[in-house]
C-alpha cells in the first residue's frame, strides 16, 4: 500500500514577527494534505508552543517545527523542539494574570500532548484528531437516484 503519511519540518527562531509566516506555511500544508478542518486548533496550539519558546528560552532561540499527519491513525502531530532541556510546567494562573494559560489551551484543543527532554534540548508536542481523508483508491462511485424521466430532464435542460 502507498505511504499516505505526510511530513514537514521547518527551522526557525522564536521571534513573534515570524509567527504569522509560520502560520501561513502550516495552513498551506494542512490544505494540501486535505486537513483544513483542523487548521484553527493546530494554529492555536502551535502559536502557544512557539510563544513558550519565545518567553522561556528566548526570541533568538533556534527551534524546529515538525508536523506529521498519520492518515491511517487519523491524527496530526505537531512538535516544537528547542535547545533548552527545561520541561514546561502546566500551572493554574491567577484569573488576573496576563499569561500562563498556554499549556491549558493546548491540552483543551488536542487529543493528547506531552514533552520530552534529552541532552540537547526538549520537544513539546500535541496531537489533534483528524477526519479520515479519502484517497482516490478509497473513493466509491456514487449512483444518483432520480425520479425524473430522462426525456423530461432533457427538455428542462434545453430551456
Amino acid at each position: 500500500m502507498e505511504d499516505l503519511d505526510r511530513h514537514y519540518e521547518l527551522r526557525l527562531t522564536a521571534e513573534p514577527c515570524r509567527f504569522g509566516v509560520v502560520r501561513r506555511i502550516v495552513t498551506a500544508h494542512l490544505r494540501h494534505w486535505n486537513l483544513a478542518s483542523v487548521t484553527d486548533q493546530t494554529l492555536l496550539g502551535l502559536t502557544e508552543l512557539l510563544a513558550n519558546v519565545h518567553q522561556h528560552v528566548g526570541s533568538t532561540a533556534p527551534c524546529i517545527l515538525r508536523m506529521h499527519a498519520d492518515v491511517n491513525a487519523d491524527a496530526l502531530t505537531v512538535e516544537v523542539r528547542d535547545d533548552s532541556p527545561d520541561l514546561p510546567q502546566a500551572r493554574t494562573p491567577d484569573p488576573l494574570d496576563a499569561g500562563g494559560r498556554g499549556l491549558a489551551i493546548v491540552a483543551a484543543l488536542c487529543k493528547e500532548w506531552g514533552a520530552q527532554a534529552d541532552e540537547s534540548g526538549k520537544t513539546v508536542w500535541f496531537t489533534v484528531a483528524t477526519a479520515p481523508v479519502p484517497t482516490p483508491a478509497l473513493l466509491q462511485p456514487v449512483e444518483l437516484a432520480l425520479d425524473v424521466d430522462p426525456l423530461e430532464l432533457e427538455a428542462v435542460l434545453a430551456d
